[in-house]
């Protein structure tokens, strides 16, 4: 009960929060980036709250126990992928206008039918990262509550899709600034706490080490015993590191500020942010090694460990902070992929009005609940790592190089996504119904970033033809590139000229 109550706690304060952020949602740019008037520190807080996922808070302490210490490796990843969102996408997709992915590619490439193709795109990965999320309400509600697995996915999305159709971007920020604060703080002092306790219980309890023994202590990550940990370490990170560049709600978030600079200074403040958090999720997964090494499902090993190493009431309350921290990270991650979920539906394939968007937010997290039903079993990194592949394998290379390359065409994008897309989905759906033994065919179906992603820029890069490069190539280039205040100034000469 203990649990349920400080789940309840934090819904309830999450739904109040929502409501008093819906107090200007009345128009597109209103519902999709808050009329560009977020200022840094909340949004920086925001991003964080977004993107620490159930992923984050349960499914890396699990791949922590499942494979060893290399899964830290994913924690690694999912940071850094932050340092090139800063250094190459943030500055020059806030000078765009641009307030989608589809957005860009339609601005950058002038083609309707490729905006319209990457509105498919977002719905793919928004898809694969929604499932997980939907999927980790039910585990939680059902662990600490007993509610059955369904009711809980079905009430987690009713509440969700209501505060997000409601008060849109505006209102997804305020919350999910919250949600990242009460998940360091139910996360962290929990760990702390538990840190301290471990030894004691340990021997009190008699637990054998044992099985702590030096293939898991490996400092690289070897997927289901492949015998490949260098191949297995880089896949994954490519995929988490270029990936992040390319997931849709996160690229979303930078045109919520007034400018550049603030974007970028967003992006520095999220760096930051991430790296104190991933240190505690770790602890739960080393912790879990030692006294749960053998859990049912490894997705509830975070929840499990404090009852484990305190019995009793400590035991139940330390529970209960952490059960209410991982559903802080699914209100906080799903209300963002619903946005940009709403965005692909409506705004970039139907050219959506508000009332569209809001309609959007339904038909998502309806289909999002559908799927997660039956995926009751499916790990949570796994689904998660897909959509980082895809992103990784499409959306990577159409912002880099449309970014930074004057000479990417319409065609080129097109084809390279096509591509990218096809590889990176099909290649997940092999390692899922082709049974292969370890190795490396499964480790490079089951993390198959490390080639769909060079694959896919290739494609592009080969694809585009110079002849078809519109003659305004150049000015789109610069305006992504050059500040607002120097662009005005060019424009003047030219008038004066």
């Amino acid at each position: 009960m203990i649990g349920l109550a400080s789940i309840s706690l934090v819904l309830i304060s999450s739904v109040v929060i929502g409501v008093w952020g819906v107090r200007a949602a009345r128009s597109t740019p209103d519902f999709l980036v808050a009329s560009r008037r977020i200022v840094p520190g909340w949004n920086a807080l925001a991003i964080a709250g977004e993107y620490v996922s159930a992923a984050s808070v349960l499914g890396l302490a699990g791949l922590l126990v499942k494979n060893g210490v290399g899964a830290m490796w994913y924690a690694v990843g999912f940071t850094g992928g932050y340092v090139l969102v800063a250094a190459l996408v943030a500055g020059p997709m806030r000078r765009s206008g641009a307030y989608t992915v589809p957005d860009f590619a339609e601005y950058r490439l002038g083609s309707p039918r490729l905006r319209r193709m990457c509105g498919l795109v977002v719905l793919v990965i928004m898809l694969l990262y929604l499932i997980p999320q939907f999927k980790a309400a039910g585990v939680v509600l059902e662990l600490v509550s007993g509610i059955p697995y369904w009711v809980g996915v079905v009430g987690a999305g009713l509440v969700v899709a209501s505060t997000i159709a409601v008060g849109g971007m505006r209102a997804a920020t305020y919350v999910q600034a919250f949600h990242y604060m009460v998940k360091l703080a139910f996360i962290a002092v929990p760990a702390l706490f538990l840190i301290f306790l471990a030894g004691p219980a340990r021997r009190a309890a008699a637990i054998n080490p044992a099985e702590v023994d030096a293939e898991w202590m490996r400092p690289l990550l070897d997927l289901d015993g492949s015998g490949h940990p260098v191949l297995a370490t880089v896949s994954v990170l490519v995929a988490t590191t270029l990936g992040a560049m390319g997931l849709p709600h996160v690229v979303m978030r930078f045109h919520t500020v007034a400018g550049a600079r603030a974007a970028r200074r967003v992006a520095v403040g999220v760096i930051v942010l991430l790296g104190g958090f991933y240190l505690f999720p770790i602890v739960y997964g080393l912790l879990g090694r030692v006294v749960a090494p053998n859990p049912a499902e490894t997705d509830i090993v975070t929840v499990l460990v404090p009852g484990e190493i305190a019995p009793g009431a400590v035991g139940a309350v330390l529970t209960a902070l952490v059960a209410a921290g991982a559903f802080a990270a699914f209100l906080s991650t799903s209300s963002g992929l619903l946005l940009a979920l709403a965005g692909g539906l409506s705004h970039d394939l139907f050219g959506g009005s508000l009332p569209r968007l809001r309609l959007g937010v339904a038909a998502g997290t309806g289909l999002a609940v559908a799927l997660a039903l039956p995926a009751a079993g499916v790990d949570i990194n796994v689904l998660v790592g897909w959509a980082f592949a895809v992103a990784a394998s499409t959306f990577c290379p159409l912002l880099a190089l449309g970014i930074w390359w004057r000479g990417l065409t319409a065609t080129g994008a097109t084809v390279g996504l096509l591509i990218g897309a096809g590889a990176s989905t099909g290649a997940a759906l092999a390692s899922v119904f082709i049974d292969l033994e370890p190795g490396v065919v499964s480790i490079l179906l089951s993390q198959p970033a490390l080639w769909t992603v060079p694959m896919a820029f290739t494609a592009m890069i080969l694809a585009s033809r110079p002849s078809e490069i519109p003659e305004w190539a150049d000015e789109a280039v610069l305006r992504l590139h050059l500040p607002t205040r120097s662009r005005k100034s060019v424009d003047a000469r030219e008038e004066t000229d």
